[in-house]
């Protein structure tokens, strides 16, 4: 057999110089201008010293985004604002590279439930990425993601399952902070009970508590219950969800097996710590699991 050489090279994020660090956490006093210079900059660098390294393959290390699921969209569109979007996490890898993606779902169309610059890419990876949206959204989003409606699957609350093999996906109401319908009755915000094999999982998108929910998520035997934690400050000029407290008071209700928080050390102006969590469901004995970026 004839020997192959393994070639090298750099995946996912390149760690950031400290410069950009600091400047990622003020990027409100940047121009666009500014902002596209420090970006250059930092990939230089990264390229120099994959350079000098001896890489095979070099990459430009990511130095252009900031996290997975937002880059530096929102960023750039708040600069200068009365709310910054100072990102808290980089990303942890690159659309382009899941290219063994089946299925994506989305909640409701905020950007940083329903981002351009990650999920076209997700599309260019996975020709036959089945995407799943409220009927509510799907004009929407076939525009945000340039595709026909056509193009993706939509779901109704309380309507029968869709099933995408290995996966079963029923839609329920989602509050964020009011429970919104469209002109057809149809859902704008949902949460979706995912079913595979014999283990559902609770993927409420963004949401706070409201008549019914409880009653409704006790028709299921959960495994996992995950839950935005950032809670709902007025001061921050936008809609809010579960206090890290009423996550884990829901988790233990619904008897769910696992609570993992989410929607927290995203956003400067917009986050929670998770330890609220920690702190209620160790009383409660209501059992969790607090994720990292790029825990999988």
């Amino acid at each position: 057999m004839k020997n192959q050489p393994l070639r090298t090279t750099v995946i996912g994020s390149y760690p950031f110089p400290s410069w950009l660090e600091l400047a990622s956490e003020q990027l409100e006093k940047f121009g666009s201008n500014e902002i596209a210079e420090l970006q250059e900059d930092a990939v230089i660098v990264a390229i120099h010293d994959q350079v000098e390294a001896g890489l095979d393959v070099i990459t430009d290390g990511e130095q252009s985004r900031l996290d997975f699921n937002l880059s530096f969209s929102l960023t750039k569109k708040y600069a200068g604002t009365d709310r910054p979007h100072a990102r808290m996490t980089e990303r942890v890898i690159a659309p382009e590279q899941l290219d063994f993606v089946d299925v994506d779902t989305s909640s409701h169309n905020h950007t940083d439930h329903l981002e351009a610059e990650t999920l076209i890419p997700l599309l260019h990876a996975n020709p036959n990425l089945t995407v799943l949206v409220s009927r509510a959204n799907a004009d929407f989003v076939a525009k945000r993601l340039e595709v026909l409606p056509e193009r993706l699957t939509s779901i109704r609350v309380h309507a029968e399952p869709i099933t995408i093999p290995p996966f079963s996906f029923q839609a329920i109401p989602s509050a964020h902070e009011s429970l919104e319908q469209d002109e057809n009755g149809d859902h704008k915000y949902i949460g979706l009970l995912i079913q595979v094999g014999d283990r559902i999982i609770y993927h409420s998108g963004d949401t706070v508590p409201y008549p019914d929910l409880v009653k409704t998520l006790k028709r299921w035997k959960l495994d996992i219950a995950i839950l935005p934690i950032n809670g709902r400050d007025p001061a921050r000029g936008v809609a809010g969800n579960f206090t890290g407290q009423e996550a884990a008071d829901l988790g233990k209700v619904i008897n769910a097996g696992l609570v993992i928080p989410c929607h927290y050390e995203m956003f400067a102006f917009n986050t929670a710590s998770p330890q609220e969590v920690t702190n209620h469901a160790d009383g409660i004995n209501q059992p969790y699991q607090i994720l990292n970026a790029g825990d999988v």
